[in-house]
């Protein structure tokens, strides 16, 4: 692994923010200032390829990246804010339905966050985990 591509592995694995290549490029310069946005598109999709980070792909926003651990998201259908959420686990489930092995699954979910609630309707419908 090279440097930029264990810092930038790092950066994603220490965050719970679903960074953006830019926002990994804007995290990385302070240590490594004379990087360029190519190497980091370059060593992210690299990861990516490798399996060692999740790319999330929501219509309409950027792609933004992921640590590998086993967990779903909550994404806000206007915003694209997204959240970490943990739902049971459905691979058991999965795993009968298919009838084959299943690798892994990346579940979102879409809904509102409060903010996108507030400014459609002028309240807040219920708490959601996307406060």
């Amino acid at each position: 692994m090279t440097k930029y591509e264990k810092a930038i592995f790092e950066i994603i694995n220490a965050s719970h923010e679903h960074l953006t290549v830019e926002q990994v490029f804007e995290k990385i310069k302070p240590k490594y200032p004379k990087i360029v946005l190519a190497t980091v598109y370059n060593n992210i999709n690299k990861l990516y390829k490798n399996g060692q980070i999740r790319k999330l792909s929501t219509e309409g926003f950027m792609d933004r990246y992921d640590r590998m651990d086993k967990h779903d998201h909550l994404v806000c259908k206007e915003c694209g804010k997204l959240i970490d959420f943990n739902f049971d686990d459905l691979t058991e489930i999965l795993q009968k339905k298919v009838q084959n092995k299943v690798l892994y699954y990346d579940l979102q979910v879409f809904t509102l966050c409060p903010d996108c609630q507030k400014k459609k309707t002028g309240f807040i419908h219920e708490k959601t985990p996307l406060d």
